[in-house]
């Protein structure tokens, strides 16, 4: 049997993204010395809040020719088949098959899937709260985050570096910041 738990505020009901107030990052080492960052200016998800907070769902995707890290030579790269493949794989995207209480940490398992490649992957999870806005629609934000291995997701491009190493990191930090509508 699942434990049950108490969240103030909290309701039940399908939940959607406000994209004015949420975001989809990414970052990862360059040469080994610094961090490139990088977002995707379209996304979508959609929350299924259960009686039991521990079986909310999660269904998201991004898309990959939204991606967008400040560089337009290096966004025309990614979305090549050397990283991304966006016109064979246009989207990214995640399920969750799970949400589960770790002490006081939430953590919610699901599988990703970038460039045909589905693994099961683990974002922490931090709660901020619910609140209604100034025009009655009822919001909960929230902010997840996990770490992946590209190369697993078959996104495995690298150059040399003459110095030593390679010039692209193979952990990526994948971070989202959400603003949720609950739906009438």
């Amino acid at each position: 049997m699942t434990d049950t738990i108490e969240i103030p505020g909290y309701k039940v009901g399908s939940w959607t993204i406000d994209p004015a107030h949420s975001e989809v990052s990414f970052s990862v080492r360059h040469m080994l010395i610094s961090k490139v960052r990088g977002k995707f200016e379209k996304f979508d998800a959609t929350f299924v809040t259960a009686p039991n907070p521990l079986e909310t769902s999660v269904t998201a995707t991004a898309e990959v020719a939204s991606v967008n890290t400040n560089d337009e030579n290096r966004d025309g790269h990614l979305r090549t088949n050397d990283f991304f493949d966006a016109p064979t794989y246009p989207q990214l995207s995640f399920v969750s098959t799970g949400v589960r209480q770790q002490g006081d940490d939430f953590k919610i398992d699901g599988d990703l899937t970038i460039k045909g490649v589905t693994k099961p992957v683990t974002f922490d999870f931090e709660f901020g709260g619910f609140g209604t806005d100034p025009y009655g629609n009822y919001k909960a934000g929230f902010s997840a985050k996990a770490e992946i291995d590209r190369n697993e997701f078959g996104v495995n491009w690298n150059a040399a570096l003459e110095t030593g190493g390679v010039l692209v990191g193979d952990k990526v930090t994948i971070t989202i910041e959400v603003q949720a509508v609950l739906q009438p």
